[in-house]
C-alpha cells in the first residue's frame, strides 16, 4: 500500500488546514492506471466526496481515501516532500501505476490491460502500431482500438484474429471475444497499404 512520508505528512496539514473546511481529506487515486498513461494524482475530500468503497487511512491529522479501483496500482508507492528555497515539492511515486500486479481475481479489464501491454504491443511497435482497451462489453468481450501503423493496416484483420485475440484468448480464458472498434479507412500511418 501507498506510504506518506514524515514532511509529506506535515506538509499535507498545513495544506489541508488553509482550506477552512472542518472534516475535509485527501484522496489518492490513478488516472488511467494499468497503461501508459497512469498518472497517479492527490486531491482534497471534502465530507461527502468520499466513496462508499474507498479504504482509508488515518493519519495524525488527516485522513486519506483510496480508490478503490486504484489501490492494486498503488502498491510501493510513496508520496513525499521535499523542501527547497521556492517552499517545496510534493512528489508521488508509484512503480506499479502503469503495470499492476495480476493475479486471477484482478478485474478483466486490468488483466486484458496487462496482456496488450506486455504481451502485443511491444510486437505491435515494430510496426509503429499499438492496440488499446476501449472497454469490456457484456462481461467477457473486448472492444479494442488499434493506432499507429496498425490503423488502416491491410493485415490488421489476420493481425486481431490470429495474433491479438489468440494471445488474449490463451491469458484470460473467460473472455469470449475481441472487436475492433478502430476506422481503419485512415490509411496514411498504416505499415501494409
Amino acid at each position: 500500500m501507498i506510504s506518506i512520508t514524515e514532511s509529506a505528512q506535515e506538509y499535507l496539514i498545513e495544506l489541508l488546514a488553509k482550506q477552512d473546511c472542518e472534516g475535509i481529506a485527501v484522496r489518492i487515486f490513478i488516472l488511467d492506471a494499468g497503461s501508459p498513461k497512469a498518472e497517479t494524482c492527490i486531491s482534497f475530500c471534502r465530507p461527502g466526496e468520499e466513496k462508499e468503497d474507498d479504504e482509508v487511512k488515518k493519519y495524525e491529522g488527516f485522513q486519506a481515501f483510496m480508490d478503490r479501483h486504484s489501490i492494486p496500482f498503488l502498491e510501493d508507492a510513496e508520496v513525499d516532500f521535499a523542501k527547497d528555497s521556492m517552499g517545496g515539492q510534493l512528489t508521488i511515486k508509484a512503480p506499479n501505476s502503469r503495470m499492476p500486479k495480476i493475479s486471477d481475481d484482478s478485474p478483466i479489464e486490468d488483466r486484458v490491460n496487462y496482456v496488450l501491454y506486455n504481451e502485443i504491443n511491444p510486437g505491435l511497435a515494430s510496426h509503429g502500431g499499438h492496440v488499446s482497451l476501449e472497454e469490456i462489453f457484456e462481461e467477457n468481450i473486448a472492444i479494442l482500438r488499434f493506432g499507429g501503423g496498425c490503423q488502416g493496416c491491410g493485415m490488421v484483420d489476420v493481425t486481431l484474429k490470429d495474433g491479438v485475440e489468440k494471445t488474449l484468448l490463451e491469458h484470460i480464458p473467460h473472455l469470449k471475444e475481441v472487436r475492433d472498434v478502430t476506422d481503419h479507412t485512415i490509411t496514411e500511418n498504416a505499415y501494409y497499404k
